[in-house]
């Protein structure tokens, strides 16, 4: 199906993300805090990255801010994870370019409803969103 790079620090979410992703046939890629998602945006070329906004040493929002400012990366859609559920915590992971929000704990299925329409968006040529802040 597609490569999903999750960029993750917590081990439990990490994995049940990925165990989960992978039983749909989706290729998986792991980070686990924000240098590394970085890299492995740029190594390996993902379908689509699930983003934790608050990862060690690089937030999330940081990242995304700077793979959505590089043309390469730019076309990537990234669905924000997150704890914090607040109006504000939305609108400021959209302003950084995240293409969707999600919040923790996870919806499983809603979750996957919103990786499937974003491969769908991303496949038929348009972008999902997200503002270059």
């Amino acid at each position: 199906m597609a490569t999903l790079l999750i960029v993750e620090d917590n081990d439990l979410n990490r994995d049940m993300l990925s165990r989960r992703l992978a039983r749909r046939g989706h290729s998986i890629v792991l980070a686990c805090d924000g240098p590394e998602g970085l890299t492995k945006a740029y190594t390996t070329a993902p379908d689509l990255i699930l983003m934790d906004m608050s990862l060690p040493v690089m937030d999330g929002w940081e990242v995304t801010r700077r793979l959505k400012r590089d043309p390469v990366t730019a076309g990537i859609p990234i669905i924000a994870l997150t704890a914090h559920a607040m109006a504000e915590d939305k609108s400021t992971a959209l302003l950084a370019g995240c293409d969707e929000f999600e919040t923790k704990p996870i919806d499983f299925e809603r979750l996957i409803d919103t990786v499937t329409r974003l491969l769908e968006r991303r496949a038929s040529g348009h972008h999902a969103g997200g503002n270059l802040a």
